[in-house]
Formats: structure tokens, C-alpha cells, sequence
């Protein structure tokens, strides 16, 4: 089997409340710059949307995207709501609210309680929805989050959106979290040289939980576009098998567990295929190992 031929149903299915996605997704917020946010150059319009288009007929049912993922000349949601409505029935788009940006793209202070509502139909109105399926509070510092968390489940309870999830979150957040309404996924920063996620991966699964790992493609420092060697153990393993680094690095994120769920992003469509790939890789145990070790030594 072919990159061409290998589909998202490849990584298998997990449920975002009541749900099914393939467990390999898409991240949006590349489409508006090569680096994060606005410090990149803005994608080609065009090849941005052929990428949206190609990610779904390659089975990827679950994107992530946000309100603030802007650039100077691109805005990830409405390239979505270009490239894809009217949405296929069996798409799930996760947005993230709480951070807040101004219109020339620096960061404010982020939302208050009372705020996430404007957040909340700020997305709606840029995908053209008339509900949301996925809203992950992206928890900004603050040690509790039921205020905020309450007054998404408000506007669940309201109709505006369906599940919710949590960003950059504790063990503590998520136990307050259930306690107001169901938490469907958790979404931190996991992967190879950055494992301190771990915890929460595992709470994840002790829940039913989706555990949504973002910068496992990146490594350390490339989210902000920093270009750093390949570790080689990583490098040794894609050999062995005749494939990319960044195949290793999310198949060994989606080993980590059933509930684990990737969101590789980019606007590369020859990247894209390689990604959605990788739902198909398959390590061994003794390769796990060598994989484990890069982060181990990382920590």
C-alpha cells in the first residue's frame, strides 16, 4: 500500500462524545503561515483550501482549529468553511476558546468567563455553523477553571455547541472540569522529545477520554519555525522502515493509545500524504523503546 492509497480510517476510530472520527485528524492552524500564528508567511489561498479538500477525501474526520488562528492575510476558519461547507455529515470540527487576540494579531488578555460567548459566536460565524461540535476551553494559567468551564457548559446546555473539551490542562483541571459537565478530550502538548504529557495521557485513558497530543510533529522549539536535527533514533527507526521522520513521530504518538487521537498540520499537500500515512505504521516493541528513550532523555 501506497502514502496515495492510505486513508485516516487507517489509525482506527474513537469517539469525541457520541462522535466516531478516525483517529488521525488535522491541525488548521498552519494554513495561515509557515511558522505559528502571524509571524509566518501566509499560505498560497488556494493550495490551502486544496489541502482542506484533500484532507477530508483522505477519510480525516476531526480538524482543529480556532478563531485565533490568523495571519495578516489568512484566517484558518474561513478557509474551512471555503474549502468545505456545506460540511460533509461526518465531519467534527474542534475550536478552542480563551485566548484573544486584537485585530492586528497581538495577544490580549485573555477571555473572561463572561467573554467566551463572543469567542463562541465569533466561531460560528467564521465557519458558517449554527452550532459548534467541539469546544476546548484553552486554560491560560488560571488554577481553577470552573468559572470559565461552567459558562461553556451554559452554552452547551444553550444549543450553540455539543461537547466540551480542555487545553492545556492538569489532572486537578480535569476533575474540576467533570464535575461541572463531560469532558469528551483533552488536548496538551505530547510527543517523542516532549513526554511530560504523559500524565495526562493516562488519565485520559483511565476516563475514556480522547487525549488530542498538538506539537507532536514539532519536537522542541519548532513550533515557533526553529529547524533542529532529527534525533537519530527517530531517523533510525523512519529508515528502517522507509518512511519520513514525521511518520515515526505520529505513529508513535498514536501507539501511546487507543484513545489518542493526532492533529498534524500543514499546507503542504505532499506533507498531508505522508501524514495520513502514518495512520498505517506500525512499530515494533523494540522500536517503541528506542522511540521512549529519545524522551526519557529529554526529561
Amino acid at each position: 500500500m501506497t502514502s496515495d492509497t492510505v486513508t485516516a480510517a487507517a489509525a482506527g476510530t474513537w469517539l469525541l462524545g457520541d462522535l466516531k472520527v478516525n483517529r488521525l485528524g488535522f491541525g488548521a492552524m498552519r494554513l495561515t503561515g509557515s511558522a505559528a500564528f502571524h509571524q509566518g508567511t501566509p499560505r498560497d489561498r488556494g493550495q490551502a483550501i486544496g489541502v482542506l479538500r484533500r484532507a477530508v477525501a483522505l477519510g480525516v474526520q476531526h480538524i482543529d482549529t480556532a478563531a485565533f488562528y490568523f495571519s495578516r492575510l489568512r484566517s484558518a476558519n474561513e478557509l474551512i468553511n471555503s474549502a468545505l461547507a456545506p460540511y460533509p455529515d461526518d465531519l467534527v470540527i474542534a475550536t478552542k476558546v480563551g485566548p484573544a487576540r486584537d485585530a492586528s494579531g497581538e495577544w490580549t488578555a485573555p477571555a473572561q468567563p463572561d467573554q467566551l460567548r463572543g469567542q463562541v459566536e465569533e466561531n460560528l460565524r467564521q465557519l458558517g455553523r449554527d452550532h459548534l461540535d467541539v469546544v476546548n476551553l484553552r486554560i491560560m494559567g488560571q488554577h481553577s477553571i470552573s468559572e470559565h468551564f461552567g459558562a461553556l457548559a451554559e452554552l452547551r446546555d444553550a444549543g450553540l455547541l455539543r461537547h466540551l473539551g480542555i487545553s492545556n490542562a492538569r489532572p486537578e483541571h480535569l476533575a474540576e472540569a467533570q464535575a461541572i459537565a463531560p469532558v469528551v478530550c483533552v488536548q496538551n502538548r505530547y510527543g517523542i522529545d516532549a513526554p511530560n504529557g504523559a500524565r495526562m495521557l493516562h488519565e485520559c485513558a483511565r476516563h475514556g477520554i480522547a487525549f488530542v497530543p498538538f506539537f507532536s510533529i514539532a519536537g522542541e522549539g519548532r513550533e515557533a519555525g526553529a529547524v533542529r536535527a532529527e534525533h537519530d533514533e527517530v531517523r533510525a527507526v523512519a529508515r528502517a522502515h522507509g518512511v519520513s521522520a514525521a511518520q515515526v513521530r505520529l505513529a508513535w504518538v498514536l501507539q501511546q493509545g487507543a484513545h489518542v487521537l493526532a492533529i498534524p498540520g500543514t499546507g503542504d499537500p505532499d506533507h498531508l500524504v505522508d501524514n495520513v500515512a502514518a495512520g498505517a505504521l506500525r512499530l515494533t516493541v523494540e522500536e517503541q523503546r528506542l522511540l521512549d528513550s529519545v524522551g526519557r532523555a529529554a526529561s
